[in-house]
């Protein structure tokens, strides 16, 4: 959506499918550095925007957008029509800059498909309980197309980006980097949380939880490319592991250049300490990622968790404020450093991949401050200076290079 003759493009595109008999529903962003601009402007007038004011103008962009494609479509006998969020019966709470999707009534766009439109509805927003225009956060857009596509019952949900589909890491980084032609919904939600900006958390985990076929695709390509060629390509995101899938036991490289670190020094070691610390963390809207509480030594320990680096300044006075309370001695942050994670549901299946992990790391001299697990992702926390040296190191000591 980043011009006029994009706009015409995505429109083709979009004809092409309804031509072969599809009911069709798009859910556009806005157009490109649009809600960069917006949010920008909203700056210039207060360091610190008013959240609800700001939905109320970060939600002017995808409105743009749904009026020129639909229009686009108009011009070339397409019979579109174009909503906003609210108007298409996105009910979200009240979250601003950060809702969630509570509920959609398909009423108006089931009755609009019945009667052969293509409807398209404004990403990236909602409106809660009392009327209010709520925005679902940077990426939004994404998790709107697929919880419209879980309301609807849609056969796919085919996610249109500015790469070709999911890679073992950025390629941006890794000349080598490999697109997948499948990957687990869990995988892809690990990624996804873990620093890949192909798509949006939240959009993965309603795909996952509401069993929507899900397939990440370029945007870039011929939009008259054969319907068949076009639905088999880019990368699918499947919901279960299946044989005929990559093999390896590490599927990619994930990392996070948006990560900050926060340590409580000092704190009485005693129930609740945990609860203290994070609950007005919680109350602030700031979401916590990594966690680690040292051993207690004469009744005292130090407590670090990480934050979103743009949450850091305002969790950092959250915790100055709580200071005497917590009889925390002092208060450190690092907003300079990055999580690396490696993911794959290999792992439940093979032994000595952290190992295997930590020795390449080891090589590379690249220290690790702190370090997360689940079933099938290990994240380490570093030096942002060693990212990228530490994202190739890795994509090579699995061999994610080899299909």
């Amino acid at each position: 959506m980043g011009s006029t003759d994009r706009i015409k493009n995505v429109a083709a595109r979009v004809a092409k499918w309804h031509d072969a008999g599809h009911q069709i529903v798009v859910v556009p962003s806005a157009m490109s550095g649009e809600t960069n601009r917006l949010i920008g402007l909203a700056k210039q007038i207060m360091d610190q925007p008013d959240p609800r004011e700001l939905d109320m103008i970060a939600s002017t962009g995808e409105q743009v957008s749904v009026g020129l494609l639909a229009m686009a479509l108009l011009a070339i006998g397409k019979d579109a029509v174009s909503y906003t969020g609210w108007q298409a019966g996105i009910r979200t709470d009240s979250s601003f800059t950060k809702a969630r999707i509570q509920s959609i009534d398909d009423t108006r766009v089931m009755r609009d498909l019945a009667n052969g439109k293509i409807v398209i509805i404004t990403g990236f927003q909602g409106m809660d309980e009392d009327g209010n225009i709520s925005t679902l956060g940077r990426g939004g857009s994404d998790t709107s197309a697929v919880a419209i596509a879980a309301a609807l019952k849609a056969d796919e949900c085919l996610i249109y980006t500015d790469v070709d589909g999911v890679y073992t890491t950025d390629p941006r980084v890794v000349d080598e980097a490999r697109r997948l032609s499948k990957i687990t919904f869990e995988e892809m939600l690990e990624l996804a949380s873990l620093g890949s900006k192909v798509l949006q958390t939240r959009s993965v985990e309603f795909a996952g939880n509401y069993q929507v076929p899900t397939r990440v695709l370029s945007s870039l390509t011929d939009p008259l490319m054969p319907l068949a060629e076009e639905a088999s390509s880019g990368t699918l995101i499947s919901f279960e592991e299946e044989s005929n899938m990559e093999q390896a036991v590490i599927s990619g490289i994930a990392f996070n250049r948006d990560e900050a670190k926060i340590t409580v020094l000092g704190v009485p070691d005693k129930p609740g300490v945990a609860f203290h610390i994070l609950g007005p963390i919680a109350e602030a809207n700031i979401e916590v990622d990594m966690i680690i509480q040292n051993q207690s030594v004469d009744g005292k320990t130090d407590f670090t968790f990480t934050v979103s680096r743009n949450d850091y300044v305002q969790a950092m006075k959250v915790l100055e404020d709580q200071k005497d309370i917590l009889g925390a001695a002092k208060i450190v942050g690092d907003a300079k450093v990055s999580k690396v994670s490696a993911v794959g549901v290999g792992m439940r299946s093979h032994v000595g991949v952290a190992s295997d992990m930590f020795r390449t790391l080891s090589e590379e001299g690249i220290n690790i401050q702190m370090i997360s697990t689940s079933e099938i992702k290990i994240s380490v926390l570093i030096d942002e200076k060693y990212m990228e040296l530490a994202v190739r190191a890795l994509h090579k000591s699995f061999n994610l290079e080899q299909s």
